[in-house]
């Protein structure tokens, strides 16, 4: 009998809470990031259980389509070095670093909220980059993959464009900050990967 992966049980999860969240308004209220909730209610979960309900059945999709291609590498890569519950702790704890700078930026505004594992999935997704530099990666409805890190340099760019531009309701912070720290944790765990990373740069392998 085969065994269900943690990044399977993960996305597994995500997705029957977020349906859950869809059609019961007070389980999302709940769940959601709100910065007075967590700053006056004491409700510290919020920074974690955010990274488990998303705006709709497309935010869902993708963002989960995105962890499972790319988490089953990591969990194996994490699960060799610091365990399965390593690489859990992991992907919990980008949920709440990639958030944490987004919550003290609004921590009094009222009228903020914020949802989605759109953090922790960078986090992954980068972490994979690190470890596979030429791995060819789909850019949006770009039928033709481009090479891992060309896409990490486009990402970033707009990410931090679209940071300082706002107005389009995407929490890009979160994605720069989940992206950073599933670099930085990957190379505390590995210090090697740095210098694999530039090593496998230099020598083009794309596929």
């Amino acid at each position: 009998m085969m065994s269900l992966s943690l990044t399977t049980i993960i996305v597994a999860i995500t997705c029957l809470v977020s349906w859950q969240a869809f059609d019961k308004p007070r389980l999302l209220e709940r769940l959601i990031l709100w910065p007075p909730a967590i700053d006056r209610g004491r409700q510290y979960d919020r920074l974690l259980t955010h990274g488990f309900i998303h705006a709709d059945w497309m935010h869902l999709l993708f963002n989960m389509i995105t962890l499972w291609s790319f988490g089953q590498a990591m969990e194996t890569f994490f699960v060799e070095r610091i365990g399965v519950i390593g690489y859990l702790a992991f992907y919990l704890s980008a949920i709440v670093i990639a958030i944490l700078p987004t919550y003290l930026q609004h921590r009094h505004d009222a009228g903020y909220r914020s949802l989605g594992a759109s953090g922790a999935v960078s986090a992954v997704l980068f972490a994979f980059i690190l470890l596979a530099p030429w791995s060819g990666i789909y850019l949006f409805l770009i039928p033709i993959p481009i090479p891992a890190f060309v896409f990490a340099a486009i990402y970033v760019g707009y990410s931090i464009w679209m940071d300082k531009r706002g107005g389009d309701n995407v929490n890009h912070s979160a994605h720069l900050f989940g992206a950073a720290y599933g670099i930085l944790f990957t190379l505390v765990v590995e210090p090697r990967a740095a210098a694999t990373f530039l090593q496998r740069l230099m020598t083009p392998s794309f596929g």
